[in-house]
């Protein structure tokens, strides 16, 4: 065995690996890209831990004592593993990940993206579980506290050290039921603010953008109820006269399925710049990379874009 010694410099053990390989210190120096004094005095630093020459002159030659023998394919090992530890980790092989991530996301996008990134993680990594969680009604660090590996939607984080990449925008349109006499006729920002609305919202605002744009043009609308996830707002629009708001790209599959319509909301509103978000500590993970892989090309999918680049 090694001497154990809490001062040991452990990149003695990659000299004494070149010097038990080459048994020469010119070889040695070379394949480490040092000088040959440099490498002389590593070996008599190495000499001088383990109690024993190591090498010995021989003729021309320099030969192994048997002290040297005894530990070098431990030592060969250590220097393996060592590397190992420090290398970068390889891409993770989807067919290979056995894990459960967790994705926090708001009704909207679990029910627009989620069917693209369940159907592409069974059939790319058929040992990974997705687990959606809904937003919370009060703003809980979920990623910060590891309790989500990712976080999809309009990012709002006020925790500075989270990363967050923009994956596309969004524009908000009115939805309503086919037949809605909204979808005769010009549809102004008169018509548009007399309609009964039914807002979705994880904290339960009553107002928001929509009504910021109606005051600035002197109009107020009706809100009759508040609800918070984006399914139980087609539901009951589907339903009644009331006139929803949802977001145009992500959401007209879903839209489209249960019979309703879109329609444009006559305002100026703001976009949305829909992202993922996650916490450092899992920034270089082989399976979280693979992760927001998936997430670019289900997104990609959904809105029929190229999936979005990479961040370096």
């Amino acid at each position: 065995m090694i001497a154990r010694n809490a001062n040991i410099d452990l990149n003695l053990l990659t000299a004494l690996d070149a010097l038990l390989e080459e048994e020469s210190v010119t070889a040695a120096a070379d394949r480490l890209g040092l000088s040959g004094p440099a490498m002389s005095r590593a070996l008599g630093r190495i000499r001088r831990t383990l109690g024993d020459p190591v090498l010995v002159r021989a003729g021309r030659h320099m030969v192994p004592t048997p002290r040297a023998l005894e530990i070098r394919a431990q030592v060969r090992h250590l220097v393996e593993a060592a590397h190992g530890v420090l290398a970068p980790s390889a891409p993770a092989d989807p067919a290979d990940l056995s894990r459960v991530f967790t994705i926090t996301a708001n009704d909207l996008c679990v029910t627009a993206v989620g069917p693209r990134l369940v159907a592409r993680a069974a059939r790319e990594a058929p040992g990974v579980v997705l687990r959606f969680l809904g937003e919370s009604h009060i703003d809980v660090p979920v990623l910060r506290d590891g309790v989500a590996d990712l976080e999809l939607g309009v990012i709002d984080s006020l925790e500075p050290e989270i990363r967050t990449e923009e994956l596309y925008t969004e524009q908000g349109v009115a939805v309503v039921r086919e037949g809605h006499p909204l979808t005769t006729g010009k549809l102004t920002v008169c018509r548009y603010a007399d309609a009964p609305h039914i807002n979705f919202t994880r904290r339960g605002r009553l107002t928001g953008p929509i009504d910021a744009a109606l005051a600035a043009r002197g109009l107020r609308r009706k809100v009759i109820a508040t609800v918070p996830t984006f399914a139980a707002s087609l539901m009951m629009i589907r339903d009644s006269d009331a006139v929803g708001l949802a977001n145009e790209r992500t959401a007209a599959s879903t839209v489209r399925a249960l019979g309703l319509r879109t329609l444009p909301v006559p305002l100026d509103l703001p976009t949305m710049n829909m992202a993922m978000a996650w916490h450092p500590r899992q920034e270089a993970d082989a399976g979280h990379i693979w992760l927001r892989g998936l997430v670019r090309r289900a997104v990609a999918e959904v809105i029929g874009a190229a999936p979005a680049p990479e961040r370096p």
